[in-house]
């Protein structure tokens, strides 16, 4: 029964290495919305204060904050496939987790079976021995 305490044990912290990861990784997405939000922001910002005679500044700036946000739309993309990943790992690790508590789980249960079946040959033995004794 050690082996299945073992091996409930490894799976339970492979599940919580997949959680941290995972927890990393939606930390990971949310800076990078967080960056993409203020460079949004930023460029509403800029366009509220321009100076029409500027204009072509604003327009160069308005340029380069487009291939800014594209560049982290795409960052945010790859951890957003990066964090389905992980959480179907996880799926898949809390499945194999729950296998093994089941299998100890029917273990235990079996090892309780041939208890009872001993302690009952036990019974009906010192049941035999008072009745042919008692002849």
């Amino acid at each position: 029964m050690s082996w299945a305490k073992s091996l409930i044990k490894l799976s339970t912290y492979e599940v919580e290495v997949l959680q941290k990861r995972l927890a990393e990784i939606g930390d990971r997405r949310r800076q990078a919305e967080m960056r993409l939000a203020m460079l949004f922001a930023q460029g509403e910002a800029e366009a509220a204060q321009a100076d029409p005679s500027t204009s072509g500044d604003l327009l160069r700036f308005l340029d380069a904050l487009k291939g800014r946000k594209q560049q982290i739309q795409c960052e945010i993309e790859i951890i957003m496939a990066e964090e389905a990943g992980a959480r179907d790992a996880l799926a898949q690790a809390f499945e194999e987790q729950k296998k093994y508590e089941q299998i100890a789980e029917q273990a235990r249960l079996m090892e309780l079976k041939v208890q009872a079946k001993v302690e009952a040959a036990a019974m009906d033995e010192l049941g035999l021995r008072k009745a042919g004794g008692g002849r």
